[in-house]
Parts: structure tokens; sequence; C-alpha cells
């Protein structure tokens, strides 16, 4: 890959609308002009607002108001009492002048700040280059202009918005064949970890760079738009589908080169989806244009799974209801905090010596108004793609812990366990919002476990296991979760200190039917009680299997055959007291 050093700074600070580019260059009089030969001037030009007479004090502005009112008098006289006055003559006591470099917003603070009497009256600009004067209505139609190109573009990279898009996006396209418009939805692969180990100020040099090499790589007449975040969209109008998959190929070129921020190498990869308006048929209420972005987005989101930094493509043969529903559920999840649509539904956990439900696992549920219930299966993924896990995850402990203490108040203590996931551990935030919500609710370390998933690898195990430690110094629970899936190994179990490991359902399935599969399981049970850690088997449905694991010694389990999931006022531990 080849280097290029990033020095990209935000778009407004580059293009900010300054007084120096409105009004116009002034005529400027030496300050010995006759009075009379201004006052020929101004008559000759029925347009002329106004001059610049340099006088000894400095440039100063003398409009064609004021001179008319010198030269009239209050009996008409003026223009004989005047006839050897000079220009410099006619300047009122006080010069005002302002900065060429001043942004609209200050410019109007300024006028404001003027006496009532001259508040409104023209101003003299001056700077690098030759004075101009600047009508103050001028001033607040660009604040106005200002105002508007900030609703419709983005800051940091100039680039139009989403709401842009769905302004322009109808007239763009209206004389063109549903055939010919297509649109790329690119996602920059993994750039929160750009964030997190370079900076903030290193992320947004390089989407301003991105933008920048996306804005060169694609055709004059296509738009540029920036979605938010590290997401980012091209309108492709008068293009087949061979053309708009030129267009994307040349996007990931552009990614060929290193992103060099302050001596630093940063490989920054990004994925593209390809929709043609073709592709979509009825969306209900969706905008054509919605529609098609959410068949791009899918398409992005196929490419992701299939191994990133590649450009996916639905095939309109094929049923895209799947893609379309994670791309919608991309969409509706960031607001399910603030719709109040999650909710926390708990599954006992049953003892297996005593025969006691003795505590609950916390499970994370979703029902959106457009959507329906939405699984955690779905659900959870995408947020750990697009970090609003952190947001969920922070919800769940809080919530978690408020229930606890409902349940210690009532008379029935019960150990709750919440899911974490190894994001959540990534971004060092883990160990205060477990404590914070402890202390917040009142709620006794021992009556709170975190069980980390392993639908994400913990890339960072000394870090992990640090946080981890802290956790159960204080008396919190530590389990793994799923053991035996994903990127669970021996060596993890050694690299983190745990006081509980789960064992997976695809473990459990077989314990009471399959010798080898029984022997695997005990197995593993005494080795991980040999290093005192307990033992919960997932999964259980059968009441074989339950005695199966009494057998084994195994601690706890759970599952339908104890329980499903279910409210908080109908969990039967709760429920059995009262």
């Amino acid at each position: 890959m080849r280097d290029t050093e990033c020095n990209a700074m935000p778009y407004s600070q580059q293009n900010a609308l300054v007084l120096g580019e409105l009004g116009f260059e002034a005529i400027v009089l030496p300050g010995s002009t006759q009075a009379l030969d201004v006052d020929e001037l101004f008559r000759a030009d029925s347009s002329l607002r106004g001059v610049v007479v340099d006088s000894p004090s400095g440039p100063a502005l003398l409009s064609r108001n004021q001179l008319e009112y010198k030269m009239s008098g209050r009996l008409g006289f003026g223009r004989a009492l005047h006839a050897r006055a000079t220009a410099a003559d006619m300047l009122g006591a006080s010069h005002f002048s302002v900065s060429d470099r001043l942004g609209m917003s200050e410019a109007v603070a300024v006028i404001l700040e003027r006496p009532e009497a001259s508040r409104y009256q023209d101003l003299l600009v001056v700077g690098e280059g030759a004075p101009r004067i600047v009508p103050v209505s001028e001033v607040f139609e660009g604040l106005s202009a200002v105002f508007r190109h900030a609703s419709l573009h983005d800051p940091l990279t100039g680039l139009p918005n989403r709401r842009m898009l769905e302004l322009e996006a109808p007239a763009l396209t209206r004389n063109t064949d549903r055939s010919r418009i297509g649109i790329l939805f690119i996602d920059l692969d993994d750039f929160k970890g750009v964030n997190d180990t370079f900076g903030h100020r290193a992320g947004d040099i390089v989407l301003a760079e991105f933008a920048a090499r996306l804005t060169g790589c694609v055709r004059d007449e296509d738009t540029v738009v920036r979605l938010g975040g590290d997401e980012f969209a091209v309108l492709l109008v008068g293009v087949d589908e061979a053309e708009a998959g030129a267009v994307a190929d040349r996007v990931l070129e552009c990614m060929d080169e290193h992103f060099v921020v302050d001596g630093q190498h940063l490989d920054v990869t990004a994925t593209v989806g390809l929709a043609m308006a073709s592709d979509v048929t009825d969306e209900g209420a969706l905008s054509r244009l919605e529609a098609v972005l959410r068949h791009a987005d899918g398409a992005m989101l196929n490419a992701k799974q299939a191994g990133k930094r590649r450009v996916g493509r639905i095939c309109p043969a094929v049923d895209v209801g799947g893609f379309a529903r994670e791309a919608l559920i991309r969409r509706r999840l960031p607001g399910a905090l603030r719709e109040g649509t999650l909710s926390l539904q708990y599954q006992p956990l049953r003892d297996l010596a005593t025969g006691e439900d003795h505590g609950v696992e916390a499970l994370v549920r979703w029902t959106d108004p457009e959507l329906g219930q939405v699984p955690p299966s779905e659900f959870i993924p995408v947020a750990e793609h697009t970090g609003e896990i952190l947001r969920i995850g922070a919800w769940v402990i809080d919530q978690a812990c408020g229930q606890a203490r409902l349940w210690s108040d009532a008379g029935t203590p019960l150990r709750v366990a919440v899911n974490v996931s190894p994001l959540q551990l990534a971004s060092g935030t883990l160990v205060a919002e477990v404590l914070g919500a402890l202390d917040k609710h009142g709620v006794p370390a021992n009556l709170l476990e975190v069980e980390i998933t392993e639908g994400t690898a913990i890339t960072d195990k000394s870090g992990a296991a640090a946080q981890l430690q802290q956790l159960i110094d204080t008396g919190v629970g530590v389990a793994l979760d799923d053991y035996g899936t994903d990127y669970s190994t021996l060596a993890l179990l050694r690299a983190l200190p745990l006081t509980t490991v789960k064992i997976a359902k695809s473990f459990i399935d077989e314990i009471d039917t399959d010798e080898r599969a029984a022997a695997i399981v005990n197995g593993l049970i005494h080795v991980l009680q040999a290093a005192g850690v307990k033992t919960t088997a997932e999964g259980v449905e059968r009441n074989t299997q339950l005695a199966a694991l009494r057998g084994m010694a195994c601690d706890t389990a759970q599952g339908y055959l104890i329980s499903r999931p279910v409210a908080p006022v109908d969990v039967p531990a709760a429920t059995c007291s009262r």
C-alpha cells in the first residue's frame, strides 16, 4: 500500500463564509478630495452606496446618505457652506470598520452591538485586500445561507448529508429510468478501532481524507453523501449495473493507500453495497430512495459477512427480505432505548444440589413498533457491529441491578446474571458501570454476576482479565457463557479469572443418549471444579439430562425444562414466596 499524509481539517473551518466574500470593492478617495467632487460622483452613479475616504486616522466609510445630509444642511445652504470642504471634513467623529475574516455569526453580533441609529448602516470591511462595503442585509442573508448549508451538509467533510439527499434525489432522478439509477452504501471496516487506538481527532482526519478520496474517484454527475459516522453513500444516475460496479471498484481501490496521521500509518478498508433502483418492488410506505438505500445497506452487510473489503450485491432474483430486515434493524436500533422498546426477561438457574432456583439470567428483548419482536440473535450482532451494544449493555446492567433490589426488598433475593459483550470489556468502562449500578440501587455485589459472551473474540485478554479480576475482588461473579462454541478454548479458561463456566447447549443435548458426549461433559465439569470454578449446564430440556448432570455433580442448570425466560413478576422463585 502507498502512503498519503492526511492534513485534512473540518470542512466548516475551511469553507466558512466570511465578510470579505460579500458586498463590493469600494472606491477609495484621498481625504483631500473636494466634497463637491464626491457629491458629483454620487450624482453620476445612482447605485453607488458609498466611498472609502483615506483619512489620517485610517480608512473611513462615507455613505451617500451621510454626504447628502451634510450637503443639504438645515436650510438647504449646505453645498455653499461646504464649497471648500474636503471628503475628510464630511466624515463623522468616529470611524467604524470590521475585519474581512469575520464569519456571519460574529458579524451579526457586531451589528447588533452598534448604536440603534447606525445599526443598519453599511459596513466598511478591511483586511488584506482592498476595502469593501457590505450592506447589512447581505450579512443577514449570508447568515441564513450558512444555516441552510449547515442543515444540509456534514460539518466534518462538507459533503451533502442524508437530508439533502432526500430533498435532491427526486429532481436528480426524475427523468431517468429505474434501471439506470444505483446507490452505493459504503461502510469503513472496523473504524471504531481507529478512534479507540489513535483517538477521535485521528478518526476525524481519516474521515475527511476518505471523503476527499471518495469524491475524487466517482463521476462528476454522481452525488456523494455522508450518512453519518463511518457510513457514506453515492447516488449514481444514468448508469447500468456494470458501470455502477466499476464505480464501486474504484471506491475500494482508493483505499489502497495508507492513511498517515501524525506519522502513524493507518490501514483502513471499506466495504461497499450496491443496489439498483430496479431491484426494489413494493416497500410499503418507504420512499423509493429509502428503499434503494435499504437494499444497498443490506448488500453491504452481506459483503461484511463474506469477509469485508469487497463489493456486495443482492441478486434481484433472490429473496432480499433478510438483508432489508437487517438494514432496518440498523436504522431502528439506536432509538430503542429512547423509545422504551427494550425490556428484560429472566430465566431461572437451578441449584442441582438443593433443587432450588437461587438465581436468574437477565435476557434482553426488543419489541419494535415497525419490526415487531426482534430476536437477540438478530439485533445483538448488529449492536456489536455498530457499537450500540455499549449503550444497551450499560442499560441492561442498570435495569438488572434495579430488579435485584426489588426482589431483595420483597424478601426473595435472587442473584442476577447479565450478559456482557467483549466490546464492553474493550471500552474499559465495564467495572465503573457495574460498580456504579450496584451503588445506585444499593445491591450487594454477590447478587450480581457478569457473563462474558463469546459472539465476538476477546482481543485484549490481559486488559479483560484485569477488569474481571477487579469485579471478582468486589464480590461480583464472573461467568464464561456458551463454553464450547465460537472462540472458547482451554487457553481462554486459563487466561481469564472466572467463578463459573456455562457449558453450551450443544454439549448438553446428547449427554443422556451418547456416552461419548456424557464423558466429555463429565470430564470438563471435574476439571473446572478442580480449578475452583463452578459449572452451569445450559439448554436442559429433558429430565434425563437433568439426572445425568446431577450424577456428574454439575452445580447449576438452566433451560426450558426448568423455566422459559419470563417477566420479573412471573419468576417462580420470586412468585412462590408471595
